[in-house]
């Protein structure tokens, strides 16, 4: 039974997750994977099935609610919505002005994550490892892959929103970089603008199925297969680590619906290389922020030990 105080985490972990979505590359699934919710998170969206759509409508809301842990999922979500409300302009901001510190930030968040999860490990077998490095090569192609040309037709819609909100569980993979794969990110973006209510529903549906049906196997891998499962998010996690470093050369570029231009496809390259390029590389603040990263997720790791005794 948790408490109030409990339930105060859980809020902040949910704008934890909401201030992750925000940032291209970068999972909300990653931060619930980093701060002890995943499995929670990914068992109690399963728990929304045909019994407990049979309890709403015999009126039995309080079985309903108890069923699908309806306390922790508003909670959480109240966290993400308010994040995404609060935060997005101080993100994107930071984004377009400090982009190598905050990018530096994040690497060493999903660095020391990925090796802090590893812990969850209960016995390391050859194919955990051959797990990680799958999962590693996955989420590797997935950040390197060009963006394609789908059509605009209602299934193509569909199936796009059931492809991205899986991408947004999985901790590693970001949903928005997904659409960008899949060239829907500027239309559906336009949809939302525009709020064109056929396409947002359909793109909404594809969501919701592709959240229902991706949470249930999720789960039954952590049930199955444990050790497997974690090793592969965590690989997921390593192999992301090519999307969010610090200093890129941009090679193709897409505009955003304020008509600025934004970078689809990009290149790592070294800081020595960047300032080559005319940049500044800011190379001792990426590494200061890149401790931050680190240290952030060793000071959450102490705080959730403490709050346990």
């Amino acid at each position: 039974m948790r408490s109030n105080k409990d339930f105060f985490f859980v809020f902040l972990k949910g704008m934890g997750m909401g201030g992750a979505d925000i940032i291209p590359g970068v999972s909300g699934g990653t931060i619930a994977f980093i701060t002890g919710i995943y499995e929670e998170l990914i068992t109690s969206i399963k728990s929304i099935d045909l019994e407990a759509m049979r309890l709403v409508l015999s009126g039995n809301f309080a079985g309903f609610w108890k069923k699908i842990n309806g306390k922790f999922l508003l909670v959480l979500l109240s966290g993400i919505l308010l994040s995404l409300i609060s935060l997005a302009r101080l993100v994107t901001g930071l984004m377009d002005t400090h982009p190598i510190q905050l990018w530096s930030f994040f690497f060493g968040l999903i660095i020391i994550s990925a090796l802090v999860v590893c812990r969850d490990i209960r016995v390391w077998r050859s194919n955990v490892v051959s797990g990680i490095i799958l999962g590693c090569l996955i989420a590797f192609f997935i950040t390197t892959v060009a963006p394609a040309e789908t059509p605009n037709s209602v299934l193509a819609i569909f199936l796009s929103g059931a492809i991205a909100i899986c991408a947004m569980i999985l901790p590693g993979i970001s949903g928005s970089f997904i659409l960008i794969i899949l060239g829907k990110y500027v239309f559906i973006i336009s949809a939302l603008t525009s709020f064109d209510l056929g396409t947002i529903v359909i793109f909404a549906l594809g969501c919701v199925v592709g959240l229902l049906t991706f949470s249930r196997i999720i789960s039954w891998l952590f049930k199955k297969y444990h050790d497997l499962a974690i090793a592969v998010l965590a690989g997921f996690m390593i192999g992301s680590l090519n999307k969010v470093w610090p200093w890129k050369e941009t090679i193709t570029t897409f505009i955003d619906r304020h008509g600025e231009v934004r970078p689809v496809l990009q290149e790592n390259i070294m800081p020595y290389t960047y300032q080559a390029l005319g940049n500044e590389p800011y190379f001792w603040q990426a590494l200061l922020f890149f401790v931050l990263g680190v240290g952030l997720v060793v000071f959450l790791e102490k705080l959730a030990v403490n709050l346990k005794k």
